[in-house]
């Protein structure tokens, strides 16, 4: 089977990383976090020979889902005879998803309210473009956040849960720092140590090394 395959692209006012994966030689992508702008997501990834078999989303934050709608709707335009392309995301997001207060949109001057499709649990599994991932339920950045972690691959996509030699911030509505640490700690670093972790903001590292050296898990 063909090697599974991450790109990047980083957008918006936060320089949030988006993501796509898709096997080697295949047309098929997956999206995670559209950060905004997903008129522009969907034609770059068009341009590029990929299509949207699916959304995921790590959490809620306005500079993760600011091009989510316009995603979902570029990719399913058109699309008939195609299966419906959805978002998933964890169900404890799903009231900050639709709160503009919430998801902090409305303070950072664009508000958005939206939903995802397909609402998941810790542990579930999703198949999308030939691909398994599973869903790891880390709360503490936000209530619902969560981190996707593709084993065949070796990759840890976690959002705004870990980020190289650092954490995310928790003094947004639904986080907490010590229920953050938990997530990490007991959920993350379980992980094998070469398990390379695609974060939200920032460059990737491995479980290995921020077991290692981050501060705010010692």
């Amino acid at each position: 089977m063909a090697e599974i395959k991450i790109g990047r692209m980083v957008l918006g006012v936060c320089q949030t990383n988006c993501y796509f994966l898709y096997r080697d030689g295949t047309q098929d992508a997956v999206v995670v976090d559209p950060a905004d702008k997903g008129a522009n997501i969907y034609a770059a990834l068009q341009k590029n020979g990929f299509r949207v078999a699916g959304i995921l989303l790590t959490h809620g934050h306005f500079d993760h889902i600011w091009g989510l709608d316009a995603l979902r709707d570029a990719a399913n335009g058109g699309a008939e005879g195609l299966e419906e392309v959805k978002a998933y995301a964890c169900e404890e997001e799903r009231e900050l998803l639709k709160s503009a207060r919430l998801n902090v949109s409305a303070q950072a001057g664009r508000a958005c309210e939206t939903y995802a499709d397909v609402y998941v649990k810790d542990g579930q599994e999703i198949t999308l473009a030939g691909m398994t991932c599973k869903v790891i339920a880390t709360p503490g950045h936000t209530a619902g956040g969560c981190c996707y972690y593709f084993a065949e691959a070796g990759i840890l996509v976690s959002g705004d849960t870990l980020f190289a030699e650092s954490v995310g911030r928790t003094d947004f509505p639904t986080g907490s720092m010590g229920t953050l640490i938990r997530s990490i700690k007991e959920k993350l670093f379980v992980l094998p140590d070469d398990t390379k972790v695609y974060p939200g903001h920032g460059e990737r590292t491995t479980i290995g090394y921020e077991k290692a050296n981050n501060p705010f898990c010692v």
